[in-house]
């Protein structure tokens, strides 16, 4: 009697906490830095888990680079006053981020300063 009651509760806690191991941790990006990048948006991504986008950045040798940088679900940058077309190809901008780690062009989101002049902020920002 015992046996099926111990299986069946592992099994229980293995079905509920499948969420909890499967979401990927943040510590990839170094949260005590921000780092300042201004460029051209080459790509945004509206999409879940985390909406993303690209901007190409070119720096004082002239050089473009690619930095990768990732967000917020969709659902709540929307809370920030995202939308899905807040983003284009082309736009330039102003984005501060959390770098990566291993010093690749990338980061985490924390704000952006948009082409018009708007600025918006992450869910840190809050």
């Amino acid at each position: 009697m015992r046996a099926p009651i111990i299986i069946g509760f592992t099994v229980a806690l293995l079905v509920f906490s499948s969420p909890a191991y499967v979401h990927h941790s943040g510590a990839m990006f170094d949260i005590t830095k921000e780092i300042k990048i201004a460029g051209t948006i080459a790509e945004f991504n509206w999409s879940n888990p985390h909406a993303n986008f690209k901007v190409v950045v070119v720096g004082a040798d002239g050089v473009a680079q690619s930095w990768a940088v990732e967000m917020n679900s969709p659902n709540n940058l929307v809370r920030d006053g995202w939308k899905r077309t807040t983003l284009n190809p082309g736009d330039k901008v102003t984005v501060t981020v959390h770098p990566l780690r291993d010093g690749s062009p990338g980061g985490q989101y924390v704000s952006i300063v948009l082409s018009d002049g708007r600025a918006l902020g992450g869910e840190q920002q809050r």
